[in-house]
């Protein structure tokens, strides 16, 4: 029997491609740079099953080039942003991500970039590697202390509990906000305080992003958000681009309403706006999950989620299971 076509908008490591090699007939987008919709368009053509990344847009113009035999999108993501699910539902189309395996990595990140920015480090490490650290002094590149202040972390799923358990090391004072409070069980363990959205601008020294991004969470920090925050404070976001108003954001900096930021996500990636380009803004280009092991095992779900809808069974990670229903 011939196998199922299976396009891959990435190639894969080489566990999760040994594996798909067994149980499909795969097609690898090779280029360096993502494919454009053009061509997207073009290699989707046919396919029975499609592994993407969020730099894909799934939509209804996609799902109808791709054709009726399109059974499955697996996207190697934990977002999913870019697919139009009830779109594919209706075509019984099952989608796919990549929940739980990231959360770890992600809350490294952001610790990764929470202490580069309070310390400094982005503008210690161009001074060194430059030449231009001739001296020492008293007061170069002073940054400010981590341990003992206060982090403010909305959205309090996953990533942001594991943000939170790393703060027992360095005695912060945990304060979050998210739309579902967390099991007091919870609460106690990670010594995190509920509280209103408003005052985790407020007494935040540190203020990460962790909320998924959806109408209700799109430009969610913007001018009156941060207006209130401290002008000590930095915000921290490894979440989506969309969530903070990049416009708003430059204007603070440049008012000094918040002494800095660390981001990971653009609003319009990989276009980073001139005004982000500060010596109190360190940026870094969508890493949260990038380690080797990480992106191995999500590369892993999304192949076993194709394998096991191809084998009659359901999907360990499926979003709309009304499409198996359907079929």
């Amino acid at each position: 029997m011939s196998k199922p076509k299976l396009f891959s908008t990435h190639v894969l490591f080489e566990e999760p491609r040994k594996k798909l090699a067994e149980h499909f007939e795969v097609d690898y987008w090779k280029g360096e740079d993502r494919p454009s919709r053009q061509e997207f368009l073009k290699r989707v053509s046919g396919v029975e099953a499609l592994i993407c990344l969020l730099t894909e847009k799934i939509d209804r113009e996609m799902l109808e080039a791709a054709g009726p035999q399109l059974r499955i999108v697996a996207n190697v993501a934990v977002g999913f942003d870019n697919i139009d699910v009830p779109a594919c539902t209706e075509r019984n189309v099952a989608v796919t991500n990549t929940p739980g395996v990231l959360d770890e990595t992600t809350a490294d990140f952001t610790w990764t970039l929470l202490m580069a920015v309070a310390r400094r480090l982005v503008e210690g490490d161009r001074m060194a590697r430059s030449g231009a650290w001739t001296k020492w002094n008293l007061d170069q590149l002073c940054g400010t202390d981590v341990w003992g202040k206060t982090l403010g972390i909305i959205g309090f799923g996953r990533i942001g509990r594991a943000v939170a358990r790393r703060a027992s090391g360095f005695r912060m004072r945990v304060i979050y906000n998210s739309t579902t409070r967390a099991p007091e069980s919870v609460e106690r363990e990670l010594n995190a305080e509920f509280a209103a959205r408003d005052a985790i601008f407020e007494r935040a020294d540190f203020l990460s992003l962790h909320v998924p991004l959806n109408a209700a969470t799109r430009g969610l920090v913007g001018p009156a958000e941060l207006a209130k925050m401290k002008r000590t404070a930095f915000l921290i976001n490894t979440t989506r681009g969309p969530v903070v108003q990049e416009s708003a954001l430059i204007h603070a900096l440049e008012r000094g309403l918040l002494a800095g930021a660390a981001l990971d996500v653009f609003e319009r990636e990989p276009h980073i706006p001139d005004g982000l380009r500060r010596d109190n803004v360190v940026l870094a280009p969508h890493l949260g999950s990038a380690s080797i092991e990480t992106r191995t095992r999500m590369a892993l779900i999304a192949v076993e989620n194709a394998i096991a809808l191809f084998a009659g069974q359901r999907p360990p990670t499926i979003l709309n299971s009304e499409a198996l229903h359907r079929n």
